[in-house]
């Protein structure tokens, strides 16, 4: 069970000042409680003795208010300096999930669901701060201030009767191991069926266009419904667990209470006790129910907050699968990208995704990319963006391989516009300026016109201020891809990536771009992964991809004199155009 405070033990030593002043005072509070029960038990035996005065009367009451206004303070600072650590662990967490997020490249996202996740960020987080705070205070309570208040009642009323009153105890302490294992086996299955649920629930507003589009809102509505009643069910045995401490503690305090009071007049009897001695030994077996209460809650919390915390620990503890070498190169653009014997594979394909590619790209050259639909032509891409380990044979920038360069050298180095286009919840402005922050005016209205974008601008309810809604749900699809390809080219990357980023502008729409970045890149690396032949006539080298293999290289003119795959992709095209 308090197997979890050892796993935070980093963060005890690092935050001990704090906790160590809020544990003292804690034990302090715990201390002054005990002054209560002792002045209303000297007092009845005063009034049961006849020997109360008004002087002795308001020294009680003064000191029984000194006590409480101490107590108050001295609580105010325990529960300011406990609580905050909490939430100091709660944020240090939180950004440290982040940054791994961040970092991790595609196949941790092909093997996480973004629900699960979420639900780590999330709950989980919540459940290990609750440890850090809320658990410390029910172990102090449930140790220090319980053994406090039996040592107080042991020494100050009757070791005999505290003896027979706290037998009882150990049944509860066996009950609750039990209790808090079944806790934390069917926690963990909780919060598993409720990451589920947020996939769900992502899924389902991410493709609500879609849903609508085909009739299944009721499909989704019964989905949804079967996830949450999934996880009602499986918080329902949780609770079902949990509901199980408070009526055995209650069961032990009425076994402890019968004891006091039961063998307590019989000591009051055989006059071994005074009254005011029985009064406040029950009071103070009262403010033992809390203690008891609290080791049901400690435990309750520290399964959870171990079982999140290992889920949290998971995540944060996966390794990265592309490693930044201990001494990085330093170098400016690289002359040339050189393709040796290249091979990769998908970690979860079981078919070779490239095969043999070898391509030397020399700077300033533009690259055409096209073949079949799933010919390799993203992942040949990839394999500039250091997403995935490199495969067999090499992969050159310059004279040094790119495992020799840090993943952020070599993405500082490109500008990349992906075939699914990814904007933010922000202005079209922002969105733009995500590629470089620092841009001046001038440079963006530059990448704005670069993308053939400004005309839109123009039409836009508030122009380059207009919000673009969740994943630039308000503007068309061409629309989002020259926003893309703007954002690209503000950063005046040494090289452009366009991943089929032209599919959804016209063709004249296409001509202006191609001609505005030939115009603006003579002298800069250009990659164009297309189905659209027209966009690459004007490229150095095509290449051709089939089954991740090159199957046919050259300019516009040789590969139509070739007779092959382009020359009968070309002539399908010429034709559509001149029918349409």
């Amino acid at each position: 069970m308090f197997e979890v405070l050892r796993k935070l033990s980093w963060f005890y030593k690092a935050s001990w000042k704090k906790y160590t002043v809020a544990v003292l005072l804690l034990c302090i509070a715990n201390a002054l409680a005990i002054l209560p029960p002792l002045l209303v038990g000297k007092t009845v035996d005063a009034i049961h003795q006849s020997t109360l005065t008004q002087e002795y009367l308001t020294q009680q009451i003064v000191t029984l208010g000194m006590a409480i206004i101490v107590m108050y303070s001295v609580s105010f600072v325990w529960q300011y300096q406990l609580f905050s650590g909490a939430n100091s662990l709660e944020k240090q967490y939180r950004s440290r999930l982040m940054k791994k997020f961040l970092a991790m490249t595609p196949s941790f996202y092909e093997k996480n669901r973004t629900g699960d996740l979420m639900a780590r960020a999330t709950n989980d987080l919540t459940a290990v701060a609750d440890t850090a705070g809320f658990g410390i205070l029910t172990l102090a309570d449930s140790t220090i201030y319980l053994v406090t208040i039996i040592v107080t009642m042991g020494f100050m009323v009757s070791w005999k009767l505290t003896l027979l009153a706290i037998l009882p105890l150990p049944i509860l302490a066996f009950a609750m191991k039990v209790l808090g294992k079944k806790i934390h086996e069917r926690y963990m299955k909780a919060q598993a069926a409720f990451g589920e649920m947020n996939d769900g629930v992502l899924e389902a507003v991410e493709g609500v266009r879609v849903v609508r589009a085909y009739v299944q809102e009721r499909d989704m509505e019964a989905q949804f419904a079967q996830m949450t009643e999934d996880v009602y069910q499986k918080n329902i045995q949780v609770k079902r667990i949990e509901a199980l401490f408070n009526p055995l503690t209650k069961i032990i305090t009425t076994l402890s209470y019968m004891i006091g009071l039961g063998y307590g007049a019989v000591l009051v009897s055989r006059g071994e006790m005074t009254v005011g001695g029985l009064v406040m030994f029950n009071v103070y077996l009262g403010m033992i129910v809390w203690p008891m209460f609290a080791i049901g809650e400690l435990i309750n919390v520290m399964q959870m907050g171990n079982a999140s915390l290992d889920r949290v620990e998971e995540t944060l503890n996966t390794k990265e699968v592309v490693v930044d070498p201990m001494d990085t190169i330093l170098t400016g653009a690289p002359q040339t990208i050189d393709f040796t014997n290249l091979a990769f594979t998908y970690p979860q394909s079981d078919r070779v995704n490239l095969a043999a590619i070898n391509l030397r790209i020399a700077r300033g050259e533009t690259i055409g990319v096209v073949g079949k639909t799933g010919s390799g032509k993203s992942t040949f891409v990839k394999q500039l963006l250091r997403e995935y380990p490199k495969g067999s044979g090499d992969l050159a920038f310059g004279n040094h391989t790119i495992e020799a360069y840090a993943k952020s050298q070599v993405r500082d180095l490109i500008g990349y516009v992906p075939q699914s286009n990814v904007l933010f919840s922000r202005t079209v402005r922002e969105n733009i300026l995500f590629g470089k922050p620092s841009a001046t005016e001038e440079e963006l209205q530059q990448a704005v016109r670069l993308a053939d974008f400004d005309k839109d601008v123009e039409r836009l309810p508030e122009g380059m201020y207009t919000r673009v809604g969740e994943k630039g749900v308000a503007l068309s699809g061409g629309q989002k891809q020259r926003i893309s390809i703007a954002r690209a080219l503000i950063r005046e990357p040494e090289i452009l990536l366009l991943d089929d980023a032209l599919s959804a502008v016209d063709a004249k729409t296409e001509a202006r771009i191609i001609t505005n970045i030939r115009e603006v890149r003579a002298h800069k690396t250009t990659i164009i992964v297309t189905h659209r032949l027209s966009a690459i006539q004007h490229a150095d080298t095509i290449i051709v991809l089939e089954d991740g293999k090159i199957i046919e290289q050259g300019t516009h003119a040789s590969l139509l004199a070739l007779g092959g795959w382009y020359k009968d992709q070309y002539d399908r095209q010429q034709l559509g155009e001149v029918t349409s």
